[in-house]
């Protein structure tokens, strides 16, 4: 068992997703999350997956697509910090990202392959780490993470905009 991060192994605006996860294991709670998450998506259309809930908020693709490139940033970092190396990491700018990723071109379908193709690497990846590496430290946009705390992060980011999906954009 992984147990669960100590608050000094992220900032305390990451525990906003963290607190979102239930258990101490982050492998179950990414591996159940998978298929839940993707009965949800698979339930909007390609012309539903443009809305947006008021102007100048992101369409479903925008959020999504969101998911998925935030998903591995925060892996990338656990990659980074697992294998020991110790420079910090830059901030990663959503808004930067979402402008430049051209969500709403690509298809509604691609954006649910994308999700699963990057979980099963998110998965791949934690469930090959070595038993010390969950604890190891680094710093990523002036903040202090554990790998640990980064593995419950994207969990919880996941179901973070999942309840703003079904709130806001599902109604």
């Amino acid at each position: 068992m992984i147990g669960r991060p100590e608050r000094e192994e992220a900032a305390p605006y990451y525990f906003t997703y963290i607190d979102r996860v239930v258990g101490d294991d982050p492998l179950a709670a990414l591996e159940t999350q998978l298929p839940k998450t993707l009965a949800v998506l698979e339930g909007i259309s390609e012309a539903g997956s443009l809305h947006r809930y008021e102007p100048g908020k992101w369409s479903v693709r925008q959020l999504w697509n969101h998911v998925n490139d935030t998903e591995r940033v925060f892996v990338s970092r656990a990659l980074w910090f697992a294998r020991g190396f110790e420079s910090p990491l830059p901030g990663f700018d959503q808004d930067v990202a979402v402008a430049a990723a051209g969500a709403d071109e690509v298809a509604w379908s691609s954006h649910l392959g994308d999700f699963r193709a990057v979980r099963g690497a998110t998965l791949t990846f934690f469930r090959n780490l070595p038993a010390d590496a969950w604890a190891k430290t680094g710093v990523a946009s002036g903040n202090p993470f554990s790998v640990r705390a980064l593995a419950f992060i994207v969990a919880g980011h996941s179901a973070h905009h999942e309840a703003i999906l079904r709130e806001r954009y599902l109604g």
